[in-house]
């Protein structure tokens, strides 16, 4: 992941959508991918600048269909 997030960080950022779930860095398909996904729904949220963007409306479908 070209963009590294503070491992505190990571452990209190969850999923905007209901479930709230955790985050994990990459995406399915690009694991070093500057994004965050969603363990429950899989949508994938970018990290831009450093900055993760937890916004349903930037956030890229997941394996499942994410929205």
């Amino acid at each position: 992941m070209a963009a590294a997030l503070e491992p505190q960080l990571l452990e209190i950022l969850a999923c905007p959508c209901e479930q709230h779930a955790p985050l994990r860095p990459g995406l399915v398909d690009d694991p070093e991918a500057d994004y965050l996904t969603c363990t429950s729904c899989g949508r994938g949220f970018p990290i831009r600048d450093g900055i993760p963007v937890l916004l349903l409306e930037e956030a890229v479908d997941g394996p499942s269909g994410g929205r």
